[in-house]
């Protein structure tokens, strides 16, 4: 392991001791808003294993479970009962339910089974938070080739403002974990791993199966050195069959949880059909989040949600400000490639279009254009087609030329390696500010990338101002972090 490897997993582990105590201090010094955590039903099953508290240990650890936890705690304890419950994927509350029956198994008779499956949650999440960090750290060198920047966005990574909830039984671990290192796989060569990963990855969160662009991208690069280096079209083909093949299987995951809620729910129920299973398409999750959760297009935007919209804007400004420096570094890069285009000029002389025939999609209009006048007598441009196919052909080389230096071009944040997380980000900050409840966008976007890497080449910049956007982010940081210890592990409303 390196150096920043080590340090990075230092800071990590550093990270998760600090979150857990401020999580047990606002515990001791606050009462939580909700006690109602603590009333846990037995299960519908007559197969419960569960018991009654009998130790104080125990019962804090129990009441310690809120939010959304609840619904995982209970799901790997007693599985999925309610039609509700089917919102949550199954990897965390399946990885619980294992651990808890394996690893903790003997601290079942001592501090009671729902306790035990809440430990193995906190203690699941947390070290899968701190192998997050060091593929976060691997996956950001291998894309920016930067050692400096890497480090510091992995620090930023380690105390990102959602950071209470990769300390709590969420899944935002367990999706951080399998993404990170499987986008690592994936663009160091390593397909069928990265498509594993990624595929387990799709079993912890529903967005988890968007990972399939980046299988996309990889595809088109393959094919198009295939056709320009070693002009091979069936190479191309194969790279983009093999990328296709590879995205629709990650959907796969998703798609096979659904049919066992509808399974359950529509072929094994005995009180009735549900709305949705008679749909043309039935849509498990997306009836759940509408119908339970009020998720939807524009349906958030109402005057009462504003205190929501300002708890998400730190977030959603770093996210645009990510995209929006990425397309500026972008057209800097390819308007330096252009500049050459300049001296580019028709057979007469005269600047033709100089910007617009570097592009080799107008060439291609061009050679279309001719080959139809051509085959419709037009004598005068014939006589023009040995000086024209010249003058194309040079630009379709310098076109060629610019792309390749841009595809070549693999250090730093406008890489072109970052552009498939860019638009991954962009994806996904329209879905959390249109269509979730906006305050999860907190949540929803720490786990991409290009969020610390921008952060991390703006506060490494020189310059005052660069200083100033660094000691923003750190008390954005910071704050969120205090904030979000004390209001979530005591039940009240926080993203």
């Amino acid at each position: 392991m390196q150096k920043s490897e080590r340090l990075v997993l230092r800071l990590a582990i550093f990270s998760r001791f600090l979150l857990i105590s401020l999580i047990v201090t606002w515990r001791f010094l606050y009462p939580p808003y909700d006690s109602s955590a603590q009333l846990n039903p037995s299960c519908l099953s007559s197969s419960s294993t569960a018991d009654d508290l009998s130790h104080r240990a125990g019962a804090a650890i129990e009441g310690s479970v809120v939010w959304d936890s609840v619904y995982f705690v209970r799901i790997a304890e007693c599985g999925y009962e309610y039609e509700q419950t089917y919102a949550f994927l199954p990897l965390l509350p399946l990885s619980i339910s294992l651990l808890s029956r394996s690893v903790f198994a003997p601290l079942i008779p001592v501090i009671g089974y729902r306790a035990v499956l809440a430990l193995s949650g906190y203690v699941l999440n947390n070290i899968a938070f701190v192998l997050a960090a060091i593929y976060f750290y691997k996956l950001s060198f291998l894309i920016l080739k930067d050692s400096a920047a890497s480090l510091q966005a992995s620090v930023l990574f380690c105390f990102n403002p959602a950071s209470i909830f990769y300390s709590s039984i969420y899944s935002e671990s367990l999706y951080a974990l399998f993404s990170l290192c499987g986008l690592f796989y994936l663009f160091s060569g390593s397909n069928y791993v990265a498509f594993l990963l990624l595929g387990v990855c799709g079993t912890a969160r529903s967005n988890g199966a968007i990972h399939a662009g980046y299988f996309c991208f990889k595809a088109l690069l393959q094919a198009y050195d295939a056709i320009t280096n070693k002009n091979s079209i069936s190479f191309a083909l194969q790279a983009i069959v093999g990328g296709a093949a590879y995205s629709i299987c990650l959907f796969v995951p998703f798609a096979a949880f659904q049919a066992y809620g509808y399974y359950n729910i529509c072929v094994c129920a005995s009180n009735g059909l549900r709305p949705w299973c008679n749909s043309r398409v039935p849509n498990l999750y997306g009836y759940l989040q509408s119908h339970y959760w009020g998720v939807g297009f524009l349906r958030y935007f109402e005057v009462k949600q504003l205190p929501n919209f300002l708890l998400a804007s730190p977030i959603l400004a770093i996210a645009i400000a990510s995209v929006i420096y990425y397309a500026s570094l972008l057209q800097q890069t390819l308007q330096s490639y252009r500049m050459a285009s300049d001296s580019m000029t028709d057979p007469h002389g005269k600047d033709n279009c100089q910007e617009s025939l570097s592009k080799p999609l107008i060439y291609f209009s061009f050679i279309i254009k001719e080959y139809v006048c051509s085959e419709t007598g037009n004598h005068k441009l014939q006589r023009r087609k040995s000086a024209f196919k010249a003058s194309a052909s040079e630009k379709f080389h310098y076109a060629k030329h610019e792309m390749d230096s841009f595809i070549k071009f693999k250090q730093g944040y406008c890489s072109v390696l970052v552009f498939p997380f860019i638009l991954h980000l962009g994806f996904m900050t329209f879905i959390a500010f249109f269509v979730m409840h906006v305050q999860v966008a907190t949540r929803f976007l720490s786990a991409s990338p290009p969020i610390y890497w921008f952060a991390s080449y703006v506060m490494l910049s020189p310059g005052t101002t660069s200083r100033r956007v660094g000691f923003v982010i750190w008390s954005y940081s910071i704050a969120y972090i205090l904030l979000g210890s004390l209001l979530f592990s005591n039940f009240y409303p926080f993203t």
